[in-house]
């Protein structure tokens, strides 16, 4: 096919899953008025830890059932500050049982873990582990070691039967640069596939920039609801976005059962305040994390994003470096031959077509044609001249599949798949073009990505695709895109450009 698909979805996108009203059976859920602490909604399993239906426990104080001296002192301790949950230790009666407490606007969202006998490690049996885990990935010097070791360390700590990482693209396609799981236990290899935008729509990305992960202890679990449905502060269903306990979309739980899988957990990795990638977590039982386990891999995906961050300024800040030294000397050269085009092409070693990664550069300067490397035919490019006059280009152009917007473009992929245009004095249709030759791709999918997502006939209900099996899709008529940073160097090189040629005209 030629220039890739964007398989982002708009409609799954668009499906609210933030303001719900059922939570996943593993905690408890309790709102408080922020004032009086009076309980103003609860999840209907809450009986089962206070020995009232949540019915009879509305409208009640929660300082009948528990010692409410902590949340009294974080209340005071971090009033309006803290927009993040914060983690405590609440008695009731006999029973210690630890809670993330929410602060908002007028009430308080309890998530409350079950009491468990079971010998889950806590933060001091882990600390040992973690702290080898934070160094060993603070050794890293690449990417993909701190994927690597990443998940390594974290399957370590978790068991998890396999985990992945994988990086976003500009269209929100997930790639796997990282996998390590058990053999032989049902689990499918992905190191090297890439999944669709879809699979994990805006309003999810969304979600967590506000939540550090996301566990499901057990895909089958029964929804348990709040009582009573409407939150009596907002009028509406509860904003549970930055719950662990938020209910599950049926979709996803499809999407997890198609791929055989039980239990999941995803941590997040932020670069420059956005999603980067997720740390995707896999088993093919129930397996259920501790409040305190799943702190300990919110730290350690902390330690990953700010190391991988720290990895990508160094990168970005080098090659910046280098296409600022290249820049200069190559103005220098300009002014040293006093002349823009014996400056900036006839230069074999060092001219625009190294300074921009081109595979070839045209300058139609006073009506005359001047080309260096490998370009279109004389032809092509008068015709294209013409056609950006016409377009009224007079600012930078780039695109990386020029025949999708300029047709004769085509029969010319091999050498004009990416072009950029640099506007010298576009009424006089005097231009300079950098071309890229076609870098073709073979994408390998984690299942056919047109059959992502699945709508029943007259419906608005969908469902996943069924089958994670790799599906090799070949992009044509595509070249390599620019960065960002090379559109910054170029925009300085055309700014200079009408500059030396206004003075010299």
């Amino acid at each position: 096919m030629d220039k890739r698909k964007n398989y982002d979805s708009d409609f799954c996108g668009s499906l609210p899953l933030n303001h719900i009203n059922v939570i996943q059976a593993y905690g408890y859920l309790l709102v408080l008025d922020s004032d009086t602490l009076d309980i103003i909604q609860a999840s209907e399993n809450i009986s089962a830890l206070l020995n009232k239906p949540a019915s009879q426990l509305v409208n009640t104080n929660f300082e009948d059932y528990a010692n409410i001296a902590a949340i009294r002192s974080l209340q005071e301790q971090v009033g309006d500050s803290i927009k993040d949950k914060v983690p405590v230790t609440l008695t009731l009666g006999i029973t210690k049982v630890q809670a993330l407490v929410h602060f908002k606007p007028g009430y308080l969202i309890l998530e409350l873990e079950k009491p468990s006998s079971s010998a889950e490690r806590s933060f001091s049996n882990v600390f040992e582990e973690v702290k080898y885990a934070m160094a060993a990935i603070e050794q890293a010097d690449t990417v993909e070691q701190v994927s690597q070791i990443a998940i390594q360390e974290l399957r370590k700590l978790t068991g998890f039967d396999g985990i992945m990482m994988y990086r976003f693209d500009a269209d929100w396609n997930g790639t796997v640069i990282a996998e390590e799981k058990v053999q032989n236990k049902g689990l499918e290899n992905y190191m090297g596939h890439t999944f669709p935008a879809s699979d994990i729509p805006k309003q999810a990305r969304q979600l967590y920039l506000k939540n550090a992960y996301r566990l499901i202890p057990d895909r089958d679990f029964t929804p348990v609801r709040l009582y009573p449905v409407i939150n009596p502060k907002t009028n509406a269903f509860i904003d549970l976005s930055d719950c662990n306990l938020r209910g599950v979309a049926a979709v996803h739980i499809e999407y997890l059962k198609n791929m055989n899988v039980q239990s999941s957990m995803s941590f997040r990795v932020i670069h420059k305040g956005q999603l980067w990638g997720l740390i995707a977590c896999h088993h093919l039982t129930p397996r259920y994390l501790s409040f305190e386990l799943c702190s300990v891999c919110e730290l350690i995906s902390a330690v990953v994003s700010n190391k991988i961050t720290t990895i990508l300024y160094k990168e970005n800040f080098e090659f910046e470096a280098d296409l600022q030294k290249k820049q200069t000397a190559l103005i220098a050269q300009v002014y040293a031959e006093g002349d823009l085009l014996a400056g900036i092409i006839d230069n074999t070693e060092h001219n625009l077509m190294h300074l921009l990664n081109a595979g070839g550069i045209a300058a139609s300067i006073n009506g005359k044609l001047y080309k260096v490397g490998n370009t279109p035919d004389n032809g092509f490019l008068d015709n294209m001249i013409l056609w950006l006059q016409g377009k009224n280009i007079d600012k930078l152009f780039v695109t990386d599949h020029f025949s999708s917007i300029y047709d004769e473009a085509l029969p010319y992929a091999d050498v004009a798949s990416g072009a950029l245009v640099m506007p010298v004095n576009s009424d006089a249709g005097d231009y300079i073009v950098a071309f890229r030759p076609e870098v073709k791709q073979t994408i390998k999918w984690g299942g056919d990505p047109n059959q992502a997502i699945n709508f029943e006939p007259g419906s608005k209900n969908y469902h996943p695709r069924n089958s994670f099996k790799l599906w090799q899709e070949t992009v044509h008529n595509t070249a390599e895109a620019w960065t960002k940073e090379e559109l910054s160097v170029a925009e300085g090189m055309r700014s200079f450009i009408f500059e030396f040629t206004t003075l010299n005209a």
